[in-house]
């Protein structure tokens, strides 16, 4: 297991140590925490739970799950600062025999490639994606209308949207593209998202950082007059907080459907459905500790609309699951449901963009990180790329600087450290 490596930087012994607070410890807070107590802070953390990680917690039971998936995309910013660190820790690989095992559920049929309509989509550059258009319409004008649906419901792997077809045309190309790519970007920490919550955890306590778990934050007056704070929680919970009814931004509905089944031989690695949106993964193909011996971890991820009930999404996932594990009925030794609504990252419309979202500033002396907020990047990278801009703008302010960036940071002025603008 790789260690995680402490990296504070020398604070002005002529300079008063400034004081950061963040409020939620998942992995937006832990990453504010760590990135402030680097640059010299004293840090409090505050997490509401009695442990650390947010969505990201990999369940310690018998079946390790995660609320969302257990990938790492390595094609952002992130992943290169949790490296440098040592957070990231062992990988599982895919075999090269499950690679084999992806399958296309496509005109009522399993299929082992994709239609050549949705092939050739690909190959458009995400800046031919306009912000203004939604996808289907641009995409379809493309390659067709068929070859534009395929796409769209196989890009919801990385939406968690019913109708990724409704959304800007950039916004999903460019996760379309991320979510196809080969090499996959996608990488599995064995053990789960949970081992590299567990590192950061780890590396903010040895950075001095004071964390106090079941520690429920209901207002911030009080640590807003000691110095900044951020508030690193849902976008809901962080309108709550701050009494600010203009933090609202869309967000995906999803059932996740959990099955432990017993081995079989020849079941599939992952099948994703183009006829609809709809995502089934066996995450014991490339990490055989999620399971005990003998037995498979399956999570279907089955975005729902807004008047599809939890039902409508098990029974999809349960098609689905007919189509790729041969009796898994028969097989079934542990399962459970539940939908994730609004939390699952942020959704840009036709003429919107990250910029467009919730500020990471929100004046005097409050910042936001999250899924949810100003920053560019897929799923977790938002949350890192919203963090690292939080503590950059709350130290600049501290040290009576300015110009650095504008009041969206991000948005208006220069990237902060690790922030790749082109993965917007």
């Amino acid at each position: 297991m790789a260690r995680a490596h402490a990296t504070r930087a020398p604070h002005s012994s002529g300079r008063p140590q400034p004081h950061i607070t963040v409020v939620g410890g998942g992995f937006a807070g832990l990453t504010a925490a760590i990135t402030a107590a680097e640059a010299g802070a004293s840090v409090t953390l505050y997490e509401s739970h009695h442990t650390l990680g947010g969505r990201a917690r990999t369940a310690d039971e018998k079946y390790r799950t995660n609320e969302g998936p257990h990938a790492l995309y390595n094609g952002g910013p992130h992943w290169t600062w949790l490296k440098q660190r040592g957070l990231i820790g062992d990988l599982a690989p895919i075999p090269p025999i499950e690679g084999t095992r992806l399958r296309l559920h496509h005109h009522g049929a399993l299929r082992r490639t994709p239609p050549l309509a949705m092939l050739r989509l690909l190959r458009r550059a995400p800046e031919q994606a306009p912000v203004d258009v939604d996808f289907a319409t641009w995409a379809g004008a493309q390659v067709g209308e068929e070859g534009a649906r395929a796409a769209a419901h196989y890009s919801a792997v990385a939406l968690f949207h019913h109708d990724p077809g409704s959304l800007s045309a950039r916004f999903v190309h460019t996760r379309l593209r991320r979510a196809a790519k080969i090499p996959p970007e996608a990488h599995y920490p064995v053990g789960g998202w949970g081992t590299v919550i567990d590192r950061m955890a780890a590396l903010a306590w040895n950075l001095g950082v004071r964390v106090e778990t079941l520690a429920r934050v209901d207002d911030i007056t009080e640590f807003a007059d000691r110095g900044p704070v951020v508030v690193a929680t849902s976008l809901d919970a962080a309108r709550r907080l701050l009494r600010d009814d203009t933090l609202r931004w869309e967000s995906g509905r999803t059932a996740l459907v959990d099955v432990a089944l017993r081995t079989r031989r020849g079941d599939l690695f992952a099948l994703s459905d183009l006829d609809a949106t709809g995502w089934v993964e066996r995450f014991t193909a490339q990490d055989r500790t999620l399971a005990p011996a003998g037995e498979q971890l399956i999570q279907a991820q089955i975005p729902i609309g807004p008047e599809e009930s939890k039902a409508d999404g098990v029974a999809r996932a349960e098609h689905l699951l007919d189509l790729g594990f041969r009796d898994w009925r028969e097989r079934v030794t542990w399962r459970r449901a539940a939908v994730a609504n609004g939390r699952t990252g942020a959704l840009d419309r036709p003429g919107t963009t990250w910029r467009d979202r919730p500020a990471v500033h929100r004046g005097e002396g409050v910042y936001l990180a999250g899924d949810q907020v100003a920053a560019p990047g897929l799923l977790s990278e938002v949350s890192f790329n919203s963090a690292i801009e939080a503590v950059t703008l709350a130290l600049t302010a501290e040290s009576g600087l300015s110009g650095l960036s504008g009041s969206n940071g991000l948005s208006d002025g220069k990237p902060v450290p690790w922030v790749d603008l082109k993965s917007a």
